[in-house]
């Protein structure tokens, strides 16, 4: 009766079954692509200031530049490079820390820089083992044309996607080891079946060579170099030495010892155990007893949290504030998704390969344990979402917020999947309940287990039921994944206020401003447009040129302007404006201090008639 039940069940499943294994390989391939597809790379340290500033034009070269970041970072050979305005590179001392400050990098610069213009292009790697890169420039004694071409370094695509697939498989892996093991110690609580042993048997092959893979595209993906260097002995050296290095070493010793537990659990398996998973009855217990061995216990547990804890050393809870909190919460973050969504795994496995095996015991015993894993979740979630934004306006304005965003729907969606699977439990578990009162002769066991054939026959409806929705929950499980693996990339929100509100002051200022007046005569109105570059502290030029009641240059007997800063109580300073010819301009405009200056311009159209108008700009640090 059981064996008819099963085919009957197998039958009736197989063509759903092949419907949904084409979904989900068409999914799976749609997100292959995805992944596969290249993108630029956040960096999660952004640059706080500079000195000089950017745009900064000085009287007199400097004698070394300083870059300040929101967090600790590491330098490379060649971090900084200065580029003169004939695109020659410039000889620069060696950059260092300033100091014991691991946020801030210094260089010297040469005694004397002729006048013109200097590109600056950085790379550092912040303290979360992502490379962050930019570029800016200042001049010495007045803007100038610059020949220079350089940009800020960028990663090379292959090395970028390479490295990317690698963080991807790895995340993959994980869950695959952690979540078929508990689903296996919590569910089956037995040997693993052919179903399952596929998944171990592919978990621990594909975590060990994404991890290699990481650590030797470490070296070029900091560098912005090519593959070459993956191989370069000098470039993995270095890599080892870095914080990324050595939890990725570390990782790949874990994964040693992981092996001999793997072994241990699937040479349980392979030992002769019933067609059926194990039930929580006397029966089918006993039987189970004879041929399987216990999953190691605290080894595996204690196995499970290094392993986490590798990827929170080399990520953002590594970095900025609360780290040991913000380490803590990644790796039971890291470990509660890994018991979902592996489990998922699994139990979407054993409902298409072996949907006879599928018991409502086993299901229910899944649904307990889920409940603890979105708790976890939750409020790990909810801690480092705090932590990564810093504000609400972060969460709509900053990139980070966006996508967390993203990641806070699809979380929705898929804890909606999986209310729909524990009712689709519920219901099988209540119908597997009167089966087991209303059995046949042979015991509540048997009755409960195999039934009549119509019990098989509902047995089977429940199963493509929950296969469905299993399946539903699984794919929005792996978008879940993916968009946290995007989260792990992208500048936490909190780094980006920070970086944005202290860059502010020193952002440039430059500005064109167009201010009408009017003396009171025909034709005495009319624009003037007043353009001041680079609008920051020091030396500025400042431009002016009036427009008559038709739109055109006009020129005019005299125009005078002066600045004051009322806040400091400066000025008014003249800027000492000269007549050049259609336009009025001074290139030797100092101002001191940043603030909101007041300009007064005053415009002379006649012998007698004249007007003085005010507009306030802007000047940065």
């Amino acid at each position: 009766m059981r064996e008819r039940g099963q085919r009957q069940g197998q039958g009736q499943g197989h063509g759903r079954g092949q419907g949904g294994r084409r979904w989900l390989f068409g999914s799976a391939a749609a997100l292959i692509l995805l992944l596969l597809a290249p993108a630029p790379a956040s960096a999660h340290a952004a640059l706080r200031a500079t000195d000089p500033g950017d745009g900064t034009v000085l009287d007199s070269a400097p004698r070394r530049l300083t870059l300040s970041f929101t967090e600790t970072v590491a330098l490379l050979d060649d971090s900084v490079r200065v580029i003169d305005p004939a695109d020659r590179p410039v000889d620069t001392g060696r950059a260092a820390h300033a100091g014991d400050r691991s946020d801030t990098v210094r260089v010297g610069l040469p005694a004397r820089l002729a006048d013109g213009t200097y590109t600056v292009a950085w790379r550092v790697v912040s303290a979360d083992g992502h490379p962050v890169s930019g570029a800016f420039v200042f001049s010495v004694g007045a803007p100038s044309a610059t020949a220079a071409t350089v940009a800020a370094p960028t990663e090379d695509p292959a090395v970028a996607s390479l490295y990317n697939t690698a963080r991807y498989a790895a995340y993959g892996g994980l869950a695959l080891l952690v979540g078929v093991t508990v689903f296996l110690a919590a569910v089956v609580r037995g040997p693993a079946p052919a179903a399952l042993r596929g998944l171990l048997t592919a978990a621990w092959p594909t975590l060990l060579p994404s991890t290699a893979a990481l650590l030797l595209l470490r070296g070029p993906y900091a560098r912005g170099t090519g593959l070459a260097d993956a191989l370069d002995p000098a470039v993995l050296t270095a890599t080892l030495t870095t914080r990324p290095g050595a939890a990725l070493t570390t990782r790949l010793a874990l994964l040693a010892a992981a092996w001999a537990l793997l072994r241990r659990l699937l040479g349980a398996s392979a030992r002769p155990h019933p067609a059926r998973l194990v039930e929580e009855t006397g029966e089918t217990a006993n039987t189970t007893a004879r041929g399987a061995r216990p999953v190691p216990g605290v080894p595996a547990v204690a196995l499970a949290v290094a392993l986490a804890l590798t990827w929170a050393a080399a990520e953002h809870a590594s970095a900025g504030i609360q780290v040991p909190a913000a380490m803590t919460s990644s790796v039971l973050h890291l470990l509660a998704m890994g018991v979902w969504l592996g489990g998922l795994t699994a139990l979407l496995t054993v409902a298409y390969r072996a949907p006879g095996d599928l018991t409502a015991a086993h299901v229910a015993r899944f649904s307990r344990l889920a409940p603890a894993c979105v708790a976890v979740l939750a409020l790990t979630g909810v801690y480092q979402s705090w932590r990564s934004l810093g504000s609400w306006d972060a969460l709509t304005g900053t990139t980070y917020g966006r996508v967390l965003l993203v990641k806070l729907g699809a979380v929705t969606a898929l804890l909606s999947a999986a209310a729909l699977s524990r009712r689709r439990v519920r219901g099988w578990a209540a119908r597997s309940a009167e089966g087991a009162v209303a059995g046949p002769a042979e015991g509540p066991v048997e009755g409960a287990v195999a039934g009549p054939a119509e019990g098989d026959a509902g047995d089977d409806g429940h199963r493509r039921a929950l296969r469905r929705s299993v399946l539903a929950e699984v794919l929005t499980g792996v978008a879940v994944l993916v968009v946290t693996t995007l989260l792990t990339i992208t500048l936490p929100g909190r780094a980006a206020s920070e970086s944005a509100s202290a860059a502010t002051p020193d952002a440039p200022t430059s500005s064109s401003t167009l201010v009408p007046f009017d003396v009171g005569t025909p034709n005495g109105h009319g624009k003037v447009q007043l353009d001041l570059a680079p609008g920051r502290v020091g030396r500025n030029q400042l431009q002016a040129v009036v427009f008559g009641p038709d739109g055109g240059i006009v020129t005019v007997p005299e125009l005078r302007l002066t600045l004051a800063l009322p806040a400091q109580d400066v000025g008014p300073l003249d800027a000492a404006l000269e007549n050049r010819g259609g336009y009025w301009a001074t290139d030797r405009l100092r101002l001191p201090l940043p603030g909101v200056w007041t300009m007064r311009i005053t415009i002379r159209t006649s012998e007698i008639d004249q007007v003085t108008v005010e507009r306030r700009v802007r000047v940065g640090a």
